[in-house]
């Protein structure tokens, strides 16, 4: 068997000068150490003391199957005794403790810890590894769901060496960041990259966002820390897109500047405090921006005011949220996270658009509140509002109560909708509560084809509600 060799093709050197630019030529083509692999090498040396194992345990898993308690996954005759049972007196050893990986790092030297919420989510016992290897029981301090970011505490009997936490909102997209990990379990793993883009929402909830990044992130990954190239944390990788389950390039961590705001909570006594307005706010869409006769297309458009929040009898229905305490709200995603992280009791300015003209607005930051609403969209005949292309039956109490609309909305519910017709194409939904149109109340079917024949702007505002939240639409009734 013979082995063929590949072959480099050299330039005929017929003098001492030639053998000289060869050789110069040659030791160009070799890879040499750049101040900047290491500087990065620096870095990693570090701040890697600082990066630890996360090792999370749930309890037995009691086993289960279809109308049995027993789980038959992975048994020979699984499936079988799946469809028919199993053998009278069959026994099957239930599922041992749960066990998952994943990142985290030293925020503190006295032994607190930063991760993602998922991974130590429903965990009954959480171990904390060092990157020396030496491991320790964790107490979770306290977890944010909303923005899966979790405090932990050890108690490793010395400081430990903590990093410090960068300016997220400062660093610029195409900047490179590391990523130091365990993805599935291989410790102290170091992956490079750049910012790919900021400020993404990844429908992880309204106080989030996220860095995205094409580090290589993956599984295990989670609650690691993002790195500038400064040493410090930007952010907390938390989440991947991918259609195979590996890392193609597409990773997203929760910025540091909320990490900052939801740590401090945290450690405070375990629970997040976050600032709330008390309105349902959207996105300022061109068709809108083209019905209420405005310019601008950015800002958070008010929608709907809750009764005795800090917004009610500041704020109005149609109002466009401009900044926040000199901040820009370009968008309604904006204003969640700089109202969420505004401490409870402060006064805060608003400037919005009001009729077209700008208003500054004072209200003091109320405690975040929740509240949520099911809807059954059997509802009563009704008449037809052509013009819309939907049919539409009175708020009686008999709906009202089955679709959970609170009793100071008025309006018509909305029975049907044709195929292809205006209020179809702007996303009506059989079940909405058409409150308003153009500024004119709807309170009866009447009151509705009333409003129509009026309206003299295409496409017309319409506010609905929809699961008890209050939305704009617009909607073409040429």
């Amino acid at each position: 068997m013979s082995i063929r060799k590949s072959s480099l093709l050299l330039p005929r050197v017929t003098s001492w000068a030639g053998v000289s630019a060869l050789s110069a030529a040659l030791l160009a083509t070799t890879a040499l150490p750049s101040l900047a692999d290491e500087a990065l090498a620096d870095l990693v040396e570090s701040v890697s003391p600082s990066v630890v194992t996360i090792i999370a345990e749930q309890d037995v898993v009691p086993a289960q199957a279809k109308g049995q308690n027993f789980d038959f996954e992975g048994h020979p005759f699984g499936e079988f005794f799946e469809r028919f049972g199993g053998p009278e007196g069959f026994q099957m050893p239930q599922r041992g403790p749960a066990q998952g990986l994943g990142s985290g790092f030293v925020l503190d030297e006295a032994g607190y810890i930063v991760t993602n919420h998922h991974v130590v989510d429903n965990a009954s016992t959480v171990t904390v590894r060092l990157s020396d290897d030496r491991s320790f029981d964790a107490e979770i301090i306290g977890t944010d769901p909303l923005t899966d970011i979790a405090i932990l505490k050890i108690d490793a009997g010395e400081t430990l060496q903590a990093v410090e936490l960068g300016d997220s909102d400062v660093i610029r997209v195409g900047e490179d960041v590391v990523a130091i990990g365990n993805p599935f379990g291989l410790h102290s793993t170091v992956t490079t990259g750049i910012v790919s883009a900021k400020g993404r929402n990844i429908s992880a909830g309204p106080y989030a966002e996220f860095i995205q990044t094409d580090a290589a992130i993956n599984k295990g990954n989670s609650g690691g820390p993002l790195f500038n190239m400064e040493g410090e944390v930007v952010g907390v990788n938390s989440a991947i897109y991918s259609p195979t389950g590996g890392s193609v390039g597409l990773g997203f961590a929760v910025t540091s500047n909320i990490v900052e705001h939801i740590a401090a909570d945290l450690r405070d006594d375990g629970q997040v405090s976050r600032g709330w307005l008390g309105v349902s706010i959207q996105n300022v869409s061109p068709e809108i921006a083209a019905a209420m006769g405005i310019d601008a297309s950015s800002g958070a458009l008010v929608s709907d005011v809750v009764s005795g929040s800090p917004a009610e009898g500041v704020l109005q229905q149609g109002d466009v949220i401009l900044t926040f305490n000199d901040e820009a709200v370009d968008s309604s995603s904006d204003l969640p996270i700089l109202v969420g992280t505004t401490k409870v009791g402060t006064d805060s300015v608003l400037t919005v658009l009001r009729d077209g003209k700008e208003e500054t607005l004072n209200l003091t930051i109320g405690q975040h509140q929740s509240a949520s609403a099911e809807i059954d969209k059997s509802v009563d005949e009704g008449i037809s509002g052509t013009a819309l292309g939907v049919t539409v039956a009175p708020l009686t109490d008999s709906n009202r109560a089955q679709m959970g609309v609170a009793e100071n909305v008025d309006g018509v519910v909305v029975t049907e909708l044709k195929p292809d017709s205006p209020a179809a194409k702007a996303g009506l939904q059989r079940g909405d509560v058409i409150v308003k149109l153009g500024g004119q109340e709807t309170a009866t079917p009447d009151a509705l084809k009333a409003a129509l024949d009026s309206e003299k702007t295409d496409p017309a505002l319409v506010l609905i509600n929809r699961g008890g939240n209050q939305i704009f639409v617009a909607v073409e009734i040429a």
